[in-house]
This record gives C-alpha cells, structure tokens and sequence, in this order.
C-alpha cells in the first residue's frame, strides 16, 4: 500500500491543479447550456462539477500550505514552482464568467464567499512566505497571477451578493414620494376661506393613455426586438423580487406588444429570461459594467506577461515535468479569458449598451449584433421550449405494486424520504416541446383580455379567473361553473385533468394533417388541451410550490388510490388495460348521484367528481366542447402564474425554464394581473380663489 500512496503523495499537487484547470473548463462550457436544456443528467454533471471545482482548489491550497518540503526550499527546488502554481488555484476559485451561482439559493452564501476569500489569499500568501522564492522569474509571474486571482475570486464574490434577492430588491428600489403637500394645500384653502373669500377646489382629471385597441400587428426587426428586451427587462425585473409596476409601465408595454406577432412577442419575453437568468447565475451584470471591461483588460494581460516572462527564465533546476504543468496552467489561464471576453463582446448586454442613446457606436453594435445573430439567431429559443408530461390515468394504470415500489414507498411514508416521488418524476415524466398550437392559444386568450379591460380594475381581476370568464363567454358558466367556482383551485386542476383524458379518448381521430397552428378548424385542440391538462399535473404533483397552497397532493394521492382500486377491480386478473380502455371504464360510470353524498368527505378523491365533469362536457356540441377545454385550461395557466411567487419563477429559470414563467411574463406584458398597483398618477387639483 506504501508504494501505491507513494506516487500519489508525489503527484497529488499535480493532479489536483490539473483537474481543477479541467473543471474550469468543462464549467466555461457548459455552465450556460442549462437555461436551455431540461436533461437531469446534465444537471448532475454541472452540479457535481460545481462542487468540486471549489473543493478541490481549497483542498490543494491547504495541501500546498502543509507541505513540509516548502521550508527547505532553498536545498529543493522542486517546489519552487509552487509559489506559482498557488496564484492558479485563487484565480480557479473565482471561476467563470458563465456560471457563479447553480441555483439562485447559492447567491445568498456570498458572505461565506467573501470569508473564504481572505481566508485563501491568506493561504496563499503563506504558501508565498514558505518558499521564499529568489528565482525572479517566479517572482514577476507569480504576482500577476495572484493579483488577478484575487479581483476575479472578489469579482464572483460581488457577483454572488448583487444576485442575493435582498440585494435585487434594494437595488430595484425608487426613491420615496411623498406626493404633494396635502397639509399646505389644505391650509391655504381654509385660509382663503376664514379671510371670506370664495375658495373652490376643482380636480383636473389626467388625461388617459391612448389606448388603441385595434393596433394591427406589423414585423419588426430583430436587433429592435433585442434593444426593446432590454429595455423592458430593466423595469419587469422587479417582478422577480415582488415589487409592483405603475400604470405607465402597464401602458408603454401593452402599446408596443399589441403591435408584435405572436412569435416575436415570445421572444422578446426568451430574451428578458434569459437576461433574468444570466443576472442571477452568471457574471453578466458585472462584467458589462466599465470597470468589468476594464478588469478583463488586465485578467488577460497577468496571464500573458506572466507566459512572456517564465519561458525566459532559467527553468535549469526543474522537473521536465513541473515546467509542463506551468505551461499548461498558464495558456489554459490565457485562454479561458480569451472565449470568455469574446462570449461577452457578442453578447446582446454589449449591444444593448452600444445602442444607448448617450453612446454614438453604431458601426461596433452593427458588428457587435452580427455576432449576436450568428451565435443567437430569431428562430432559436432561449429557453428549453419545453414542457413536462404527468398523467394521472396512464400513472395509475402503469404504476405496479412491486418489492422495490413498496420500499420506496416505506421510505417515503414511514421516514420522510422522498424516493417514491422522484422515482415517479423519473418514470412518469417526459418533457414534449410547446407546440404553436399552445402559444396561440395563449397569445389569443391575452390579447382578447387586454384589449376588453375598460378600466384598471379589470385587468386586475382577469388576473384571479380560472376558468370563469371563458365559461361565462361560451354561456356554459351555469352548467360548469361549479367545476371552477366551488372548489379549490387544485381541485379543478385534477377535476378538469381527468375530464379532459375522458374526453380526449373519445374524440374521433380526424385531420391528423392539419398544419400545425391552424386554430379555425379546432382539430388541433383536443391534443394542446390534454398537454396543457398534463403538464398542470406536473405542477401539482412535482412542482407544488409553483401553485397556490393547498392540499392537492393529498388530494392527488387519494384520487390515485380510488383511481388504482377502480382499475384492479376492472381487471380481474386479466392483463392490465390500455390508456384508451381505462377512459373509457371510468366514463362509463354512472354519477346521477353526487359522489360525495355517498362516500363522504374523509377521502378527498375527486375521480368520480371528474367523470361527472366528463359527462356534462360530452354534451356539448364537439367543436365548441374543445374550444371551451382549451380556453379553461389556458386561463387556469395564467391563475396558476399570476399567483406564483416571483422567487419561484427565478428558481426554476435554472432548470431550462417553466412554461409557467413565460406565460407570467408574457401576462405583465399584456397587463393582466394584479402587480400593477399603481393605478394613477399624482391628483391634479387646482385651488380657485375668488373675491
């Protein structure tokens, strides 16, 4: 075992700095594909790479501080290049532009950041004092690279605390109004008045936005897209941190998306995203500052001057092999900063800041664009596009009691270990793109409710339907209201959920040509309402955090139990039935009686609720039945995104997005919600004095 450990105790310092300079890296790389990318195992690997790049540089620079071979140096010059090999592993742990935080949770640990800081510049100095190097050659380099260490390790740090949401918001924050002098205008109108002359207050009330409804919708150019993006990021920011918008960031936004087309009204939401995210997991808002070019000036020069000054000193008394490991940890230092400054020169922050008005560069953001174009074309994403799958019925009909089914199942139940729920999530869960079939039906359903809002109160309170208003629009608020009125919100999503499988299966597969989109033949719906109904599960079963607090999990796990009972007794030791077989079982059910009058309220399964929903929907006239499925579901979507916290959207923004978080957004935008609070400006009274 000796002569194993033996080697390693020779080349662990080596190893160490060699996979450090490979997480940097594998993270440069990579640190930004998850913005766009739902795959769990990518997000393992980031994770773990994450971890580890911290790890293993404080590990090597507490091995290199222990080195007893460091206080001979003098007889032993091996280890004379350790006084530069330290700089690297400071200037690692200040890691890479394109990721600083995994998930937005790390941006609050910026004090432990900062302690970590001074504690490895320290460690670093004393490694310094330790050897006490007279070769100039080491001298020169090992100062510029520890000094650029140093202002990239502080650069993560105040990139951590100006992501920490505490900080956001504060930064986000106006400065008080008081308004105007009640006190002084209310004093000299009684003043007028006790003096006996005729006082009068007359209110002038402010004139009202122009509010065109009919604006028709025209292309605009992509490079204005992305200026407009950033424009508008910079005010609905603030919602991320619940801060409320004013009634003229309600008005400048719903004049310019009434004019967008649908694709380019996503896309200006992708772009605002994907700043969110760049300003919460990446270096992005401080490296676009001036004094952030400046640093990259000098974080490239360091490693350049130091390359230039250590292949001319006399490298006689060195290890081939030490001299190679310089080498290498230099031209990667060198080259990491090279694609880091050129991600950030074509990066749409440089051409959103060469487009300001006060910044006369238009040949350099022409230039600067055509690298944003190249790299970030219109026509792609820039988040997953994706959505997630649940299905409570192909669930329960899959989800068989096995040995290992009721381990995990113990483990979750007796010892709160959620193993059960994330073997669910692994093998009842897949991920489908967002069809345009469903971004219409979105757009449409907003675009029809802003341009109906006569007055703030309106749009106000199109933010708390879930259903009500298209059922009211298709006259079946009678019949159905009850589905979305008289129970919880979690209630309607499993009640719906189910009824829209029962009816799914039924419908008549026809004009399975139809052009992807076409919304006036209404072919396409059954299918955009059953992905909507199943990634609203996903929410409530995996994302319950996302939703309004309620009981839905309960409520889904005891839908499931009654659901799984119904199949085995279907069953009867056949083999277990199809998807379409089981719909068509439970909608076979006779629900003349309310099922709560004979079961009572113990169990909170819905199952039979839902197929008395089912029921009621089968007898709406097939064309109209999926236009009202859709217009529900999409409006219990924009309840479930106006309700969620802010925080939460931002959470997931490291997760490839949620469809969830475009839709709030896009709502902002369409001024539907409750986060315009503001609803008028400063009263304009005039105080009117006559003899």
């Amino acid at each position: 075992m000796k002569s194993l450990w033996r080697p390693w105790g020779e080349w662990e310092i080596r190893v160490l700095l060699l996979g450090s300079l490979s997480l940097q890296v594998f993270l440069l790389f990579t640190g930004g594909l998850r913005k766009r990318n739902v795959a769990s195992w990518l997000h393992f690997l980031l994770w773990v790479a994450y971890l580890l790049a911290d790890s293993i540089a404080i590990y090597a620079l507490g091995s290199l501080s222990l080195s007893q071979k460091l206080c001979h140096a003098d007889g032993d010059t091996e280890l004379h290049l350790v006084v530069l090999w330290a700089p690297f592993l400071i200037l690692h742990l200040g890691g890479q532009d394109t990721i600083t935080a995994f998930a937005i949770e790390d941006n609050e640990l910026w004090l432990r950041h900062l302690l970590s800081l001074v504690t490895q510049v320290a460690l670093a100095l004393f490694v310094y004092w330790k050897s006490r190097p007279s070769n100039g050659g080491l001298i020169v380099p090992a100062v510029l690279m520890f000094v650029s260490g140093v202002l990239k390790y502080a650069e993560r740090t105040w990139a951590l605390k100006s992501a920490s949401m505490s900080s956001l918001r504060s930064s986000m924050l106006t400065r008080p109004d008081p308004g105007p002098n009640y006190a002084k205008f209310m004093e000299e109108y009684h003043s007028s008045k006790d003096a006996g002359l005729r006082a009068e207050i007359v209110i002038v009330p402010e004139r009202p936005p122009g509010d065109d409804v009919h604006v028709a919708e025209e292309p605009m150019e992509y490079d204005e897209l992305v200026a407009k993006a950033h424009m508008f990021f910079h005010t609905f920011r603030r919602l991320f941190v619940d801060l409320i918008l004013s009634f003229q960031d309600r008005t400048d936004s719903l004049a310019f998306f009434r004019r967008l087309k649908r694709d380019q009204a996503y896309k200006v939401v992708e772009i605002e995203l994907q700043l969110m995210y760049e300003s919460l997991h990446s270096k992005s808002p401080v490296i676009h500052c001036p004094s952030g070019r400046y640093l990259r000036v000098f974080t490239l020069g360091a490693p350049i001057m130091s390359l230039l000054v250590f292949s001319k000193a006399d490298k006689g008394g060195y290890k081939d092999a030490d001299v190679a490991v310089s080498y290498v940890l230099l031209v990667g230092a060198i080259l990491l900063e090279i694609y880091g400054i050129l991600l950030m020169a074509i990066s749409s922050w440089s051409y959103a800041d060469l487009r300001k008005p006060d910044k006369c560069h238009s040949a350099a953001s022409r230039v600067v664009f055509l690298g944003v174009k190249y790299f970030m074309p219109e026509a792609r994403p820039r988040w997953s596009n994706q959505m997630a799958q649940y299905n409570l019925v192909s669930y329960c009909l899959k989800d068989k009691s096995t040995w290992l089914t009721r381990v995990l199942e113990s483990l979750e139940w007796d010892y709160n270990i959620g193993v059960k729920t994330t073997w669910d999530s692994l093998w009842y869960t897949n991920h489908i793109g967002v069809s345009l079939v469903l971004k219409q039906l979105i757009f449409r359903q907003l675009k029809d409710k802003a341009n109906s809002t006569p007055d703030p109160m309106s749009y106000r309170r199109f933010g708390d339907h879930r259903g009500q208003w298209i059922l009211k629009r298709k006259g079946c608020y009678q019949e159905l209201g009850w589905s979305v009125d008289d129970v919880e919100f979690d209630e309607s999503i499993i009640l719906w959920h189910i009824a829209t499988d029962l009816c799914f299966y039924e419908t008549r597969d026809e004009d399975a040509d139809e052009v992807e989109g076409d919304l006036n033949s209404g072919s396409q719906l059954p299918g955009a309402s059953r992905e909507i109904a199943n990634y609203m599960m996903f929410l409530l079963v995996m994302r319950p955090f996302m939703l309004t607090a309620s009981i839905g999990q309960i409520r889904f796990g005891d839908t499931c139990a009654e659901a799984k009972n119904f199949f085995l007794r279907l069953r009867g030791g056949e083999a277990r039935p199809g998807e379409r077989q089981g719909a068509s079982a439970l909608a076979a059910v006779k629900t003349d009686i309310d099922p709560r009058k004979v079961k009572g309220d113990r169990s909170k399964s819905v199952l039979f609720d839902a197929c008395r929903l089912a029921e009621q929907l089968r007898g709406v006239e097939e064309r109209k039945r999926w236009r009202l499925v859709a217009g529900v579901w999409v409006e219990m979507m924009c309840y479930a995104a106006g309700k969620c916290r802010g925080n939460f959207h931002a959470k997931q923004l490291s997760h490839g997005g949620e469809l969830l978080t475009v839709l709030w957004l896009l709502m902002a935008h369409f001024g539907i919600g409750d986060q315009y609070r503001v609803e008028a400006g400063h009263a304009r009274a005039k105080l009117i004095v006559q003899n």
